[in-house]
């Protein structure tokens, strides 16, 4: 399957003497750079008739260009009846709750069984869309909202938005140890030195900036609300556990569980037995990549992170209570 791309327009008399490929770029937004200059290069983009490969030529204004191009399907994965949990969707984006356990890309250890396994099921139209329209991912057991584009010119729209940091993220999580107030982590995220599969604050990582305020206080553990500028990975796990603070139940950055004394039993049992980071991406929101109308989409917590937080709280009034 392939999507058939044409559009015909003029140059206009704001292009004098730019680039070919600059003037595309200026003229069709809705792809990126490296598309258009792809369709140039294979000879889908024609002046006034004529193919024109050479995208250093200089325009002039009011050369009539033409782009005949097909967007070959990228379907190397199966299509595969996975539930989703949508919060919205229109021709243009979906956002979906995830759930933990869930991963969102085929990868090592995960051919299959994905969201985009699953997004590929519910929406076959895209195969064209490159990564099926994921333009930023939730680790396999963080749940909460993600966007996800259903066309070329969205995705484009919303990689662009993502870059200049206008999509809004916050997430809601419980930290190990008693944070008194809200702050900024403001460190670069790289691979780590040793172990591959891991991140770890690093001078020669990418900048990475997580904003937290603190929520609600137990007695040896926060509630927090964060909001992420950038969306390296595991940014928040690995800005947490920088400042002495993982979160609960995370298996790579957590370390062991960290009761407080004379924990009710039921309290001890859920921090042994919570066996994923407690992060929930709990808001979303972004001006639609085609509309321009901002939008704004709320998760619950799941239950698993509810039950954790009534153990903490009861925990912490009943202690309270003792000591009074």
């Amino acid at each position: 399957m392939a999507e058939i791309i044409q559009h015909t327009d003029t140059v206009p008399d704001s292009c004098l003497g730019k680039r070919f490929d600059q003037t595309l770029a200026q003229m069709f937004p809705d792809y990126s750079r490296s598309r258009l200059k792809d369709w140039i290069l294979a000879g889908n983009v024609t002046v006034n008739g004529d193919v024109l490969t050479r995208a250093r030529e200089k325009m002039y204004g009011g050369e009539v260009i033409t782009i005949d191009a097909e967007v070959e399907s990228e379907l190397r994965f199966e299509a595969q009846n996975i539930a989703l949990n949508i919060v919205y969707e229109d021709d243009d984006i979906l956002v979906i709750n995830k759930p933990a356990g869930l991963v969102v890309h085929p990868g090592a250890g995960n051919p299959d069984g994905t969201v985009l396994n699953a997004l590929l099921h519910h929406c076959p139209e895209l195969d064209v869309v490159p990564r099926a329209g994921i333009v930023h991912r939730l680790d396999k057991d963080t749940t909460g909202l993600m966007v996800v584009a259903k066309t070329i010119a969205a995705q484009t729209n919303l990689v662009e938005a993502l870059q200049l940091r206008e999509i809004t993220r916050e997430y809601e999580a419980v930290c190990n140890g008693i944070m008194t107030a809200g702050g900024v982590v403001d460190e670069p995220i790289g691979r780590h030195s040793t172990k591959r599969t891991h991140m770890a604050v690093s001078f020669t990582g990418r900048p990475s900036v997580t904003h937290y305020r603190v929520m609600e206080k137990y007695r040896l553990h926060t509630r927090l609300r964060l909001r992420l500028e950038t969306g390296r990975t595991h940014q928040i796990r690995v800005h947490m556990a920088h400042i002495t603070h993982p979160l609960i139940g995370d298996p790579v950055y957590g370390g062991r569980p960290r009761p407080p004394k004379n924990a009710t039993p039921e309290l001890l049992d859920k921090l042994r037995n919570f066996k994923r980071q407690a992060l929930h991406a709990a808001m979303l929101s972004l001006y639609h990549p085609i509309t321009g109308e901002l939008m704004t989409w709320h998760a619950d917590l799941p239950e698993d992170f509810v039950e954790l937080i009534e153990l903490l709280q009861n925990d912490t009034k009943l202690n309270a209570k003792e000591e009074y």
